[in-house]
């Protein structure tokens, strides 16, 4: 006899060997999850600053922290430029530093460009530059990452706010359902992105803040898969004793009713990161998202567009979008074929 908690863990195992078999959607995440996990430690990669400095016996660590220049034989009690000729023969001169890979924050302009900015690739600058002639590698990798922190935090408060709002919609019925779905057909038709153009030109835009402009539209994804489990299970026995014996609405609904929701809640997870990957990426083209100077895909995409001439800054921001918007796309593929009940025995 198999013991129901032994059941569950049998089930989440089938379900990874399920995913594990879909080869594309297996590479596709450790793919992904290599990107993203390389671009927390992006200043680590593409940096301005060396990692290490060794410096007459000494260790300084200047991508944590800020040097005043006269440690190091500067003339001035300022910030220290590694990338000042006169900084870097000071420092060679009695030790040494540990360059990152790219030697360019995502804000550091290059001042010694071969041609006019934007400058094509060089061994340098292995993207080009912008037309401000700043990095446009180190700009794609830290762009990289603020697109994806938005797009999961994104994804993290709209799917609780949505698998919240439908579960109770589902569980309780009745007149609260109808009121709620009147008011969702109408929150659904305001022009989603005409709304967040004139809220993000209200305010100076921020990370937090774009955030929570796009959380009032993005709820909604898992209301409609969330309330249509809760409706048919809700009259299910094993709820209907629940109830019967007295057991808290609460419990009911998120521990005995939400995990099997949950199931077909997950394989639309992927897809929504990736909606909010591209909705960023569309507020940052037209100029209504992040505040000037932040790196940003949707921005390099705007510079392609202004710069035709220059094909590198519209090319490197093009393949990253849609490099891990197929990859979602992917991984999305293989979760849902993974909990589709007609493949779970």
């Amino acid at each position: 006899m198999m013991f129901p908690h032994a059941s569950a863990v049998h089930r989440r195992l089938t379900r990874w060997e399920r995913f594990k078999k879909n080869k594309r959607a297996l590479v596709s995440l450790w793919v992904f999850g290599i990107l993203f996990v390389l671009s927390l430690f992006a200043e680590c990669i593409a940096n301005d600053k060396p990692l290490l400095v060794r410096f007459k016996g000494k260790f300084y660590v200047p991508v944590f922290h800020n040097y005043s220049e006269l440690i190091f034989d500067g003339e001035f009690d300022i910030h220290t430029d590694y990338r000042d000729p006169y900084i870097t023969e000071r420092i060679e001169a009695h030790g040494w530093m540990l360059k990152p890979l790219i030697w360019f924050s995502y804000d550091t302009i290059n001042y010694a460009l071969p041609s006019p900015a934007p400058s094509p690739p060089t061994r340098e600058n292995i993207f080009g530059t912008d037309d401000r002639g700043r990095d446009v590698a180190a700009r794609v990798i830290y762009g990289f990452r603020i697109s994806v922190l938005f797009g999961l935090s994104l994804t993290i408060f709209s799917s609780l706010m949505g698998i919240s709002l439908g579960a109770l919609q589902g569980y309780y019925g009745g007149r609260f359902d109808l009121i709620f779905q009147r008011f969702m057909e109408v929150w659904s038709g305001m022009p989603t992105l005409f709304m967040l153009i004139i809220l993000s030109s209200v305010v100076e835009p921020t990370f937090w803040w774009l955030l929570g402009i796009t959380l009032l539209f993005s709820w909604m994804s898992l209301v409609g898969v969330v309330r249509a489990e809760f409706l048919r299970a809700r009259n299910f026995e094993y709820v209907l004793a629940a109830r019967a014996m007295g057991m808290r609405h609460s419990r009911i609904m998120f521990v005995h009713i939400l995990p099997n929701a949950m199931t077909s809640a997950l394989s639309y997870l992927p897809f929504i990161l990736g909606g909010s990957i591209t909705t960023l990426t569309s507020l940052d083209f037209l100029g209504f998202g992040l505040p000037v100077g932040s790196p940003s895909l949707g921005e390099l995409l705007a510079q392609g567009k202004a710069n035709l001439h220059a094909p590198w800054l519209g090319l490197a921001s093009f393949v990253i979008l849609g490099l891990t918007l197929s990859l979602l796309v992917f991984i999305g593929e293989g979760i849902r074929d993974a909990f589709d009940p007609r493949r779970n025995p």
